[in-house]
């Protein structure tokens, strides 16, 4: 049979798919090795992955983070991923009809990945350069493989030969593809490695000072620990993480600066790392809240700050509040990687203890939650609060200037509503008739809480004992015994604040400034635990009947 009758007509366009996956890999191999020498966000997927976030609808973004958690950017990242291939799948087909026009749909999707990082904040036109590089790299690789996957057989040439020479021609230069593309990914791995090293040893450097001001130690009766309820302080890997950093920004504390200037700023202040520390140092106790956070929600949790007081810094910059005639009434923070905060000058400046802080748990901070310095201000939700990776700090009015959630339809001023949550029995559980603890968490921040009650079925609301108070700025444990009969049961839990405000039963959503409602959660119990022999000591043989 001659060879080239025995072709399937599909096999060209077979062949054009695999060389357009294998071109966009090449392409993005070589666009991470050029961000590497830029910045990490400026990489296509990484500068997309932004521009897709800060264009997102709220409430897709709140579905999103309900769904998927602190996952969400890795979904985001592999949906990215996913459309990638199918652009490349599509520009190789496209290509082995018409070869201009599959090399112009990769030109498309690379334009769109410089159009993304130029829009991202902070940008600049560099940013654009490995998206470009990329694409350029791409159309090459595409041209080359298309071309040989679909050469036409010389005339005169023996059936089949020509085909099998194409094949293998084709086949060499897929590997010389694949290998280009994992020499310039390891080589961007290793260079992006190099660029934050510093930052890594600075981290490890860095020694936390005495605080001048600490903490009193925790209260001995702080945390209950009930079995599944919240530790009192979160330990730093469990902490959550909500932001729009799909890549974490590893900040070196030797070059790190904060600059604070704006209206009202008699004397513009830019510090380093080593003169911040200067300042008396402040630890406090403080629970953080995300604004996302549905009733019930997991994005809260509370740690022991070390910081400098913003308060101070602020006085020593000449401002004032407005109370006292200031004319900003607004704090903008910026973070290095362009992102924006709005928060209210007086809160900052009524007494609490804001903190710039650089130790969480007392050890540096995190990459992941702002090393080297951030804000921590108690009592306000963190999107107006707690601005991570912190570079600048500018004095204005709300009336001036939207920060990034207020510009997507969030409220410019959020301070934490009274909340509390059932931790245990989580919803659906199946615990046996008898004694069940229920117990969980309740927090508001700034106020305290001073009572939370619990009703089963909507009967009558039981109040709860609670831990001892870590101050008004941390959460408090609570526990409340029932006496649990079989059958499908509903909890509901309440708190009360230190100002007598009663958390409210009304339910709404999370936008604009914060979910309310009662948490519930529905339990199956089942039949009362039949008594049994005391167990046996460890390795004893059992008795003789």
């Amino acid at each position: 049979m001659n060879r080239v009758a025995s072709e399937s007509p599909r096999r060209p366009y077979l062949l054009g798919a695999v060389s357009g996956v294998v071109a966009a890999g090449a392409g993005l191999a070589l666009a991470e090795l050029a961000a590497a020498a830029v910045r990490p966000e400026a990489s296509p997927v990484t500068a997309v992955g932004g521009a897709v976030v800060d264009r997102t609808p709220v409430a897709v973004r709140e579905w999103a983070i309900r769904q998927f958690g602190t996952t969400d950017k890795l979904v985001l990242t592999l949906g990215i991923v996913v459309v990638l291939t199918a652009v490349a799948v599509a520009a190789g087909m496209l290509a082995v009809r018409r070869l201009p026009a599959g090399i112009a749909l990769t030109g498309v999707f690379a334009l769109t990945g410089a159009a993304a990082a130029l829009s991202r904040p902070e940008a600049s036109w560099r940013d654009a350069l490995p998206s470009l590089v990329g694409g350029l790299a791409a159309a090459a690789v595409l041209y080359l493989l298309v071309r040989a996957a679909t050469r036409p057989r010389p005339a005169g040439a023996a059936a089949g030969g020509a085909w099998a020479m194409d094949r293998r021609g084709f086949g060499r230069l897929v590997a010389a593809a694949l290998a280009v593309s994992a020499g310039a990914g390891l080589a961007g791995r290793r260079l992006g490695a190099f660029g934050s090293a510093g930052a890594t040893d600075s981290r490890a450097r860095f020694l936390l000072p005495r605080p001048d001001v600490p903490a009193p130690p925790v209260p001995a009766g702080a945390d209950l620990r009930v079995p599944g309820v919240s530790p009192f302080l979160t330990p730093n890997p469990d902490f959550y993480r909500v932001d729009t950093a799909l890549v974490v920004p590893r900040v070196d504390a030797d070059t790190w600066r904060l600059r604070i200037h704006g209206e009202g700023v008699a004397r513009p202040l830019t510090l380093d790392l080593r003169e911040l520390l200067a300042r008396p140092v402040v630890e406090h106790d403080i629970t953080l809240t995300c604004v996302s956070n549905e009733v019930g929600g997991p994005y809260a949790g509370n740690a022991r700050w070390l910081g400098v007081r913003l308060a101070d810094l602020l006085r020593e910059a000449g401002v004032r509040p407005p109370s006292q005639g200031g004319p900003a009434d607004q704090l903008v923070a910026r973070s290095v990687d362009g992102m924006t905060l709005g928060t209210p000058v007086e809160a900052v400046m009524d007494g609490r203890e804001a903190l710039l802080a650089f130790g969480m748990n007392g050890e540096p901070l995190p990459f992941a939650h702002g090393f080297p310095v951030r804000m921590v201000v108690p009592g306000l939700y963190g999107y107006v609060s707690a601005c991570k990776w912190l570079s600048e700090l500018r004095l204005t009015t709300f009336d001036a200037y939207d920060a990034y959630w207020v510009r997507r339809s969030w409220a410019a001023r959020a301070p934490v509503k009274t909340q509390s949550r059932i931790d245990t029995p989580r919803a659906h559980a199946a615990p046996p008739a008898g004694r069940v603890a229920v117990a969980g968490v309740a927090w508001a921040q700034h106020r305290g809480i001073s009572r939370v009650e619990v009703r089963v079925d909507g009967g009558p609301w039981q109040e709860a004992r609670l831990g001892d108070a870590d101050g008004d700025d941390t959460w408090r444990q609570w526990v409340w015994p029932w006496e649990a009969s079989p059958g499908r049961h509903t909890l509901e839990v309440r708190a009360t604040d230190r100002t007598g405000a009663v958390q409210t039963g009304e339910r709404s959503g999370t936008v604009p400034d914060g979910a309310t409602g009662w948490h519930a959660v529905t339990v199956n119990v089942g039949p009362a635990r039949a008594p049994g022999p005391g167990p046996s000591p460890a390795g004893a043989a059992p008795a003789a009947g």
